[in-house]
């Protein structure tokens, strides 16, 4: 019986990080896991999952046809040796150009829909196209699950998936026995932290500027900043601006972590204003884990975590004083509501989040095509 698993994405951080407790129970379960993506510093920590791991390159934000068809046939190429009894795609490049890679071969394909980012979000030319392509690459696969209900119904409304194929997961999901509640310290300034990739879509200039809007009107707040910054994306935020951002005393900015847990635990409230279609975002799945309320945006994904007044708050996108008026708000709760909202937020993740719900479907999905 061929146990071999494929699981192909756009990055072997996006593997540690977002995939590794299925890839432990794949391996754990028997199954060969085959991990897929361009190398990068992360690339050395997939043997200790269990899997092998095989670099494939990729221009991940790139639009050239030419690469993309390039990256067609480097997936090919592999999918003809591995000869896998499945592929698991994530992020848009795996899941439109592996999957038209593995119908190509006849390998069973399983995708998930993490997220539609802008694009979506406007009527051009690249819009269409990635709907064709999305259309065409989905067609034959077995399963396609999606992260929140908005994408799923968007998906399927247009005839670019079959609703007979679709199921929706909770996100990435959590690992509920590495994020677990912890008390906030008392303190003489709440700390708001935003947790994301340095990018404008992701409200990073809607956190800075409610940031400074409060520290005007003379609110003692702390505001905080923790994510990677890719200058080669054009929608990053330039290191240049977050280290004026600093110099002004309007937030700070703690680099990149490998344990997020440490930051949100030192945090009162967890910020994501983002305004990017989202999945649904991990960083607010772990912050409610570990019992800290919520600001978000009322948007695709990041209002999936949120039940507004009970374990955080919904702001209007792009309204940076929406925002400010919600970190008021937050202040003005005392203690015993704070921890009541962020029970709340982990009763919700318990209940609806947990990263077994996410393995469990994956692995009933894979033992019913590998045979």
């Amino acid at each position: 019986m061929n146990t071999k698993v494929v699981i192909a994405l756009n990055s072997a951080w996006n593997l540690v990080n977002f995939r590794s407790g299925l890839i432990t129970k794949l391996v754990a379960l028997g199954y060969e896991v085959v991990a897929v993506a361009p190398n990068d510093e992360y690339a050395c920590r997939l043997d200790r999952l269990g899997c092998r791991y095989v670099p494939l390159p990729m221009d991940k934000k790139g639009k050239n046809p030419l690469n993309d068809l390039i990256l067609t046939m480097r997936y090919l190429n592999l999918l003809m040796k591995e000869r896998p009894a499945v592929l698991l795609t994530f992020t848009i490049k795996p899941n439109i150009y592996a999957s038209l890679a593995a119908h190509m071969v006849s390998v069973p394909v399983v995708n998930n829909i993490a997220g539609l980012g802008e694009m979506f979000l406007s009527e051009g030319l690249l819009n269409k196209l990635v709907r064709y392509l999305y259309n065409i690459a989905l067609a034959k696969s077995k399963r396609v699950f999606f992260q929140n209900r908005d994408d799923q119904v968007l998906f399927v409304s247009h005839g670019l998936v079959a609703e007979t194929i679709v199921d929706r997961l909770p996100g990435s999901g959590v690992d509920l026995r590495r994020f677990v509640p912890i008390l906030p310290s008392v303190r003489a300034k709440l700390k708001f932290l935003m947790i994301s990739r340095m990018l404008w879509n992701k409200g990073v200039g809607d956190f800075v500027r409610a940031a400074r809007t409060l520290k005007m009107q003379g609110y003692n707040f702390e505001f905080l900043l923790l994510g990677f910054v890719d200058e080669s994306d054009p929608k990053a935020v330039p290191r240049m601006q977050i280290d004026e951002w600093v110099s002004e005393g309007i937030v700070g900015y703690l680099g990149v972590s490998d344990d997020v847990r440490v930051q949100i635990a030192e945090a009162d409230c967890i910020v994501l204003p983002s305004y990017y279609r989202e999945g649904t975002p991990r960083t607010l799945i772990e912050a409610a884990a570990m019992a800290r309320p919520i600001i978000t945006t009322n948007s695709v994904g990041c209002r999936d975590v949120v039940e507004h007044g009970l374990n955080g708050f919904l702001c209007t996108p792009k309204d940076a004083n929406d925002l400010a008026h919600k970190m008021i708000a937050f202040s003005e709760l005392s203690l015993l509501e704070r921890q009541s909202m962020g029970e709340h937020g982990r009763s919700k993740v318990e209940r609806e989040f947990d990263e077994e719900i996410v393995i469990s479907k994956y692995i009933d999905v894979i033992r019913s095509l590998v045979r």
